[in-house]
């Protein structure tokens, strides 16, 4: 008689519907970090006429991106003449920034170097927690055309 009443409570079960499945929140999943690793994010040389950008994303979950690097650049050749002749500014801005740069809008950068024709780089990067952060290294001559110059740069971000 046991047996029977415990068949039947076991039929009894299966026939409620499931428990709803909750989604995990966005901070709840868990994805590879990029700690530990570095990303080339320039290594070229190039004519600069009045500006030059150069995209790049910092993945998420990155805690401490660190961009550095540097440039040179040169009144027209490479190693020709660099001195103040040759100056250009630089520029790390972020989405937001870029899009008012594009707009030729005054806007605040992350970071800015002006009147430089040899520059050495540090610059951390804001955590880009749970999402992928795109920023633009931006390179601009301040006498426009009149005069190009060339741009040897390498850039890396460590995380």
């Amino acid at each position: 008689m046991l047996l029977l009443v415990a068949g039947v409570a076991c039929t009894n079960e299966s026939k409620q519907p499931p428990a709803p499945v909750s989604a995990p929140l966005p901070s709840e999943r868990v994805a590879p970090s990029p700690v530990g690793t570095t990303q080339n994010v320039l290594q070229k040389t190039f004519t600069l006429q009045r500006s030059v950008e150069f995209p790049f994303e910092v993945p998420a979950h990155a805690a401490m991106p660190h961009l550095h690097g540097i440039f040179e650049s040169f009144v027209g050749q490479v190693h020709g003449a660099s001195d103040e002749s040759a100056n250009i500014d630089f520029l790390i801005l972020n989405e937001e920034q870029h899009e008012d740069f594009a707009q030729n809008r005054s806007s605040d950068t992350m970071f800015a170097v002006e009147a430089s024709h040899n520059q050495a780089v540090n610059f951390d990067l804001p955590a880009s927690l749970n999402r992928t952060a795109k920023y633009y290294l931006v390179f601009r001559n301040p006498e426009g055309s009149k005069s190009s110059k060339v741009v040897e740069a390498n850039f890396r971000v460590d995380y």
